[in-house]
């Protein structure tokens, strides 16, 4: 028997780095679209739903097919609201799903086999907790703590240090795309990073997360590639 997977995109109005970013046109539909549209294509998906306390993105997300079962509560979309928090009470709100997917909007290059990916790695593996990963660009290696006066300290301390890229160990960081948790597991840690979380590896073009207005003229431009191809 399948299991029921409860998939929510968290977006709040309120954004610092690119003001009313969930909804701002990119490459020809609200970025919100992009995911919305990708997750409706998912074969394990059983329920996609909206938490947001602003009107706008509830009737953006409508359009596009996204359910809007209930209006998140303000003081749950504040800058310093844990991200978890939106969560659980969604979970609260939706009962009876067996996992719980993040999906946030600022991933617009995510795609249906990234979800679909990640959800059958989890349940491959009977994992607990799941969550997307990309090969780091910039090594921590060759990172540095710069004090006042100017003396260097390296971030990660090593024996010898690594002349060529090559030489490097792989390290990989958080793209922010995917979140997945059994949910009686998450409402018993309130986190999906714990020591038991596992990481499904996506690959870098998909994995841009807009935080800034570069982010989304880099991301404008690969949708548009990608809708010519």
């Amino acid at each position: 028997m399948q299991p029921k997977i409860l998939a929510i995109i968290p977006a709040r109005g309120g954004s610092k780095g690119v003001p009313r970013k969930n909804i701002r046109d990119l490459a020809g539909k609200p970025l919100i679209a992009w995911t919305i549209e990708e997750a409706k294509k998912s074969k394990y998906i059983t329920r996609l739903i909206l938490s947001s306390e602003d009107e706008e993105i509830i009737e953006a997300a409508k359009k596009y097919g996204c359910e809007v079962p209930f209006v998140r509560p303000i003081e749950l979309a504040q800058d310093n609201t844990p991200g978890i928090e939106p969560v659980l009470h969604a979970i609260e709100k939706c009962p009876g799903y067996d996992y719980v997917l993040l999906l946030q909007p600022t991933s617009p290059l995510r795609t249906v086999e990234d979800i679909d990916g990640c959800i059958e790695f989890l349940l491959n593996k009977k994992l607990d907790f799941c969550v997307s990963v990309t090969h780091a660009e910039k090594s921590p290696y060759w990172m540095y703590n710069v004090e006042k006066s100017g003396q260097m300290n390296p971030l990660i301390k090593q024996e010898e240090v690594a002349t060529r890229r090559q030489d490097l160990p792989p390290v990989y960081m958080l793209n922010g795309a995917l979140y997945i948790a059994k949910v009686e597991k998450l409402l018993e840690e309130k986190s999906f990073l714990t020591q038991n979380t596992k990481a499904f590896i996506m690959c870098r073009e998909n994995s841009f997360d807009i935080d800034t207005e570069l982010d989304f003229l880099i991301c404008e431009q690969l949708l548009k590639q990608r809708e010519k191809a």
